[in-house]
């Protein structure tokens, strides 16, 4: 049991559970937080997952959790590790069920007051036009060989296909596909899981939000990105939908029946992993690369239907262009410095995001002057944000949080929140909510979730990455 004596303050919101701790621990176990945020930290097990995670093998520096934390499966949601390639390891649970859950943010021209009249047309020509809720799919089906195409080429593909503009494919992480990707390694069930899937938002805390440009932080950003005060954006937050969940069960099973044949000791069998460069390694690799592309191709043709929905409601179907697409759960080879010296590292995020630098190749040409753009949403009905990564970072491996963080289970939620006042109070602030189920809107109201304004300041100061623009929700259409 980690207690408040057991941590160590490194600096301002910089907390450390030192190697010293546990005989079994490789690294220290470091965490961003406020001393506020403390309590509801020790409340729940990730920073005993937190710790579990220094234990794996190959893992670099620290064991790393956002201030969005919060109890997951094996690993925190809001960790990062890095793990050198030839000797450690790679873990399905540490990248989590909904493999590259991500977000992308699109740009109008218009302002709220040119929207206003038109806000509840449009998102219910949004929530009709994308299907919405745990399961529920598109009236057509894909093919098996065509599953296999996405799981190959990811957004690049349905670009190719008339799906989007190229400007898509520059403005997402990794071009929306990983080129390791093999759809060979991917079960027939996942695939039939995702048959009629893509272009669906799914349930849980996935969205698809109308918002404006509340306030600018830093106008040089702003104008690279192309945000000024009261633009309308489009927030879609989504991921990779039965296919990847099924992925990600189909590999635990692996894992589970395999980390012993290697020797590995773990202290949870939830953190079960395999070498990196083993064949179920490289099994695992090859699958999550493919459902990540499959993610990716989600959130495009989410994209096309919003943009189909925008040009009937408002006109002018390319009016809104692609910001940036990131990844929030995925495993990704990086070379980073340990030591002086750059190494190839298979960097895990779950439930956290990378934030790279000025300067950074890996990021679109048009914005390295100023840093990758970061996009950090909120719980339903809160302020959303856009940052900017920085050179700051580099001790979490330019890596940030990827929302508030839930501090009260779904089930939780559902004792104490009521659908109905929730999106009465939502009215009251001229928000729209468009949700299947009042189960869902309590599951997911902004009181079963940390303070997304204090999570940002957290990660601001910290200067994990820092802050460009603050979101105002319009109108949220939500999964069930």
């Amino acid at each position: 049991m980690i207690e408040r004596k057991h941590i160590k303050k490194i600096k301002p919101f910089v907390y450390e559970i030192p190697k010293s701790f546990r005989n079994d621990m490789r690294v220290p176990a470091r965490f961003y937080a406020s001393e506020k945020m403390l309590d509801d930290i020790l409340r729940d097990e990730s920073l005993e997952q937190l710790v579990n995670t220094t234990t794996l093998l190959g893992i670099q520096k620290y064991a790393l959790a956002m201030p969005d934390i919060h109890s997951g499966y094996g690993p925190p949601i809001g960790g990062v590790g890095a793990i050198e390639v030839n000797q450690g390891v790679i873990s399905p649970g540490f990248v989590g069920y909904d493999e590259n859950c991500g977000c992308r943010l699109l740009i109008s021209e218009k302002t709220e007051k040119e929207i206003r009249p038109y806000l509840e047309k449009l998102s219910k020509e949004i929530q009709e036009q994308i299907p919405s809720g745990l399961g529920r799919g598109r009236s057509v089906k894909l093919s098996i060989q065509q599953i296999d195409k996405i799981l190959q080429g990811g957004a690049y593909y349905l670009v190719s296909q008339g799906y989007g503009f190229e400007e898509d494919i520059a403005n997402c992480e990794h071009q929306g596909r990983m080129e390791q990707a093999s759809a060979s390694c991917v079960s027939e069930r996942a695939k039939q899981r995702g048959r009629d899937q893509v272009g669906t938002l799914g349930s849980g805390n996935h969205f698809c939000e109308i918002q404006k440009v509340e306030e600018i932080y830093d106008e040089q950003a702003a104008r690279v990105f192309g945000l000024s005060k009261d633009r309308i954006t489009i927030m879609i937050h989504t991921g990779s939908r039965g296919l990847g969940h099924q992925n990600c069960t189909d590999y635990l099973g692996v894992t589970v029946r395999a980390y012993q044949k290697y020797k590995i000791k773990l202290p949870d069998k939830e953190l079960a992993c395999v070498p990196f460069k083993s064949e179920e390694g490289q099994r695992f690799f090859k699958a999550m690369s493919a459902a990540c592309n499959y993610a990716w191709a989600n959130r495009q043709m989410i994209t096309h239907y919003v943009r189909k929905s925008w040009e009937k409601v408002i006109g002018n179907f390319g009016e809104l262009r692609l910001l940036y697409d990131v990844a929030h759960n995925i495993a990704k080879l990086e070379e980073h410095l340990i030591d002086g010296k750059k190494v190839k590292l298979l960097v895990h995020r779950k439930g956290a995001t990378r934030a790279f630098p000025p300067g950074s190749l890996d990021i679109p040409e048009k914005y390295r002057e100023v840093g990758q753009p970061v996009l950090i949403p909120g719980s339903m009905g809160s302020y959303s944000y856009i940052l900017k990564g920085v050179s700051t970072a580099e001790e979490t491996f330019f890596s940030t949080c990827h929302g508030a963080g839930r501090r009260m289970s779904r089930k939780s939620a559902l004792r104490q929140i009521n659908g109905r006042e929730v999106v009465e109070k939502l009215k009251k602030q001229g928000i729209i909510v468009r949700c299947y189920s009042l189960k869902g809107i309590a599951e997911e109201a902004p009181l079963a979730y940390k303070d997304i304004d204090e999570v940002v300041e957290i990660v601001d100061k910290a200067g994990l990455s820092k802050k460009v623009a603050k979101l105002k929700p319009l109108a949220v259409i939500k999964g069930e």
